[in-house]
């Protein structure tokens, strides 16, 4: 199982996107930096730390993964978070708060960054796909379709022990997503925004988790949304010929099978001014 890589990213005042000839598009200002993409060049995945929208949060970070397998990062580093220079032979990447994770070509896992919940504990993880990050907590599927989880488990945002058959995954504030082979999802964690709400989805091919919301892709190119909709970040009914989506703290965002995007939800920091990219790089 080879994991679709990562072309489009929200986290929680930022939007990143790989485009095709493998430079990086990033929308809001930021003291922080995590927009500063402009002289990355043969990226092939992008990340976006996020983490739930509060009033002590709001700086972020960017990941960009390289065809050589290198790493590029952006913004934040106030826990050791961007330093990935000199990771090598990595093939996906993922950011959360304060945090970023890379996976290498033998299914192991490297991470830098706080550590304060466990979420870097990743040492003795063995044959992993796929990776996400949430605020505080770190998931993979690995190749036989079972999951692993380290970090904060007070909502059980952890207990992904008895997931099988999973070809995805998505880490939320305090809930995560897996996506099964036969297109259904999977849910655990905190229960009362909604976010896990996705029994009843059938036909999914892609997921993604936002700190309280959930948004996944149908075959047929629709998007689906459950959880919280204060921002109209699940107000995406409309969308059509959708290939990838990615959801932040309030916003989410669509991959056209065009290479355009599509955005809803909060647009406070200018993270939704997305309606001019073009050519991102398809999954």
């Amino acid at each position: 199982m080879r994991a679709r890589p990562s072309v489009l990213a929200a986290g929680r005042r930022h939007s990143v996107a790989a485009r095709r000839d493998g430079t990086v598009l990033a929308v809001r200002g930021s003291a922080a930096g995590e927009c500063r993409v402009q002289g990355w060049e043969r990226v092939v995945e992008v990340a976006a730390g996020n983490v739930h929208t509060a009033r002590n949060t709001g700086r972020s970070h960017t990941v960009g993964l390289r065809s050589d397998g290198t790493v590029l990062a952006a913004g934040w580093n106030g826990d050791g978070q961007c330093e990935v220079a000199g990771w090598r032979g990595v093939t996906a990447v993922a950011a959360g708060w304060r945090r970023t994770l890379g996976l290498l070509g033998n299914g192991r896992v490297l991470a830098v960054g706080r550590n304060a919940e466990g979420q870097c504990d990743v040492e003795s993880w063995r044959e992993v796909v796929v990776l996400s990050c949430g605020d505080w907590h770190s998931v993979g599927v690995r190749a036989d379709g079972s999951a692993v989880a380290v970090g904060n488990d007070r909502r059980r945002q952890c207990d992904v022990g008895g997931w099988r058959d999973l070809v995805g995954i998505a880490a939320g504030y305090c809930h995560t997503v897996g996506l099964t082979a036969d297109g259904r999802a999977v849910a655990t964690g905190e229960r009362t925004t909604g976010a896990c709400e996705v029994d009843e989805w059938e036909d999914v091919v892609a997921l993604d988790a936002g700190s309280y919301h959930t948004v996944g892709v149908t075959a047929s190119g629709r998007v689906l949304a459950t959880g919280d909709n204060s921002h109209g970040q699940c107000d995406v009914d409309d969308w059509r010929d959708v290939v990838a989506v990615a959801a932040g703290s309030t916003h989410t965002l669509g991959l056209r099978a065009d290479g355009t995007v599509v955005a809803a939800g909060n647009h406070a920091d200018g993270q939704c001014a997305v309606e001019a990219w073009s050519d991102i790089r398809l999954p």
